[in-house]
């Protein structure tokens, strides 16, 4: 079960400042050979850009509408509903968490009705407890109801997004090492999914296949061999991110040996994951310092685990692709 947080705070939840894991104390002043590829910053993370978010959201908004809308629109709200009616409902958390997606709250009623008025009484990465009242939606009453789904949509799934976050970033506060997401996102709501992510306190890993290369066994498999893929990606970059995914401590050496200074260990478990820290430290007085990130097998009951062996970060898909939505309602009123 994932642990909840304990009371509202108005300042966002943020991923633990780094501080050295007990496995990397020894690796955080190690210098990179002349010649060769530096290894990025420990939390290094790609920029999300607002224009950009900006853009996906009023699409992602207009695209639910269209369908929940089709050609006629609400027929229950408008059959059941005067039309000068005036109304509003207070949005309210049912379980502890952390809020996102407030944005796309005030877009949907925005493109829907924007006699609509959405007021906030937390921002974007507050923690929330069950029961507190979050913002109130006022306005016409049909178009109330009509976006009420359509929202708590959004809120709801980006919020359980941060919400997941959150609690994987509190389980290895004090570690030094970071929870980072993958592209296991929702299609059309990748950069939205991101920045609740962050909201939550995590970290982005690349935003797609265009910005960072990231080497994987079917890369591997079409390049011939761990040494070639590498040399290839970090040869052919352009100046961009390259990491290299391992399964084996044979293939981490060779890895490095190509020139490989930010290695992915996909599903080694945590006593394989203690032995390529320890590998690592011993191959970094010859080739500088060499980030190493855990994926695959990570649970909440045991990323602590994997933190503690001295990992850098902890990759985990399940931030956003299964991430349960949190339960938040809209109680309605019938005059504002």
């Amino acid at each position: 079960m994932e642990p909840s947080p304990e009371q509202p705070s108005s300042a966002p939840p943020s991923a633990p400042p780094p501080s050295a894991p007990r496995s990397s104390v020894a690796r955080s002043s190690v210098a990179s050979s002349p010649g060769q590829p530096s290894a990025p910053p420990r939390h290094d993370q790609p920029p999300l850009d607002a224009h950009a978010i900006a853009a996906a959201s009023r699409e992602v908004v207009r695209r639910a509408l269209q369908e929940d809308l089709g050609n006629h629109g609400d027929v229950t709200s408008i059959a059941t509903v005067h039309a000068d009616a005036i109304g509003a409902a207070d949005l309210v958390a049912r379980a502890d968490g952390v809020i996102a997606g407030t944005a796309l709250v005030g877009l949907v009623y925005e493109q829907l009705d924007p006699r609509v008025e959405v007021t906030w009484q937390v921002g974007e990465g507050d923690v929330i407890a069950s029961g507190q009242h979050l913002g109130r939606v006022a306005g016409p009453l049909r178009s109330v109801l009509t976006g009420e789904r359509t929202a708590l949509n959004f809120l709801t799934h980006l919020s359980g997004v941060a919400t997941r976050t959150y609690a994987y970033a509190q389980a290895i506060v004090g570690t030094g090492c970071v929870v980072r997401d993958t592209r296991k996102t929702t299609p059309g709501m990748r950069l939205l999914e991101k920045a609740a992510v962050r909201a939550g306190g995590g970290v982005s890993h690349r935003i797609g296949l265009f910005d960072a290369l990231l080497v994987k066994d079917n890369h591997v498999a079409a390049a011939g061999s761990v040494a070639n893929a590498t040399r290839r990606a970090i040869a052919r970059s352009g100046g961009r991110p390259v990491q290299i995914e391992v399964d084996s401590l044979e293939q981490l050496d060779e890895a490095i040996e190509a020139g490989a200074r930010d290695v992915l260990l996909d599903n080694f478990d945590v006593e394989q994951t203690r032995a390529a820290v320890d590998r690592v430290r011993e191959l970094e007085g010859r080739h500088g310092r060499i980030l190493l990130e855990s994926s695959g097998r990570i649970t909440l009951d045991n990323v602590a685990d994997y933190a503690d062996a001295g990992v850098d970060r902890i990759a985990v898909g399940a931030l956003t692709h299964s991430a349960p939505q949190l339960d938040i309602g809209l109680d309605f009123h019938l005059d504002a």
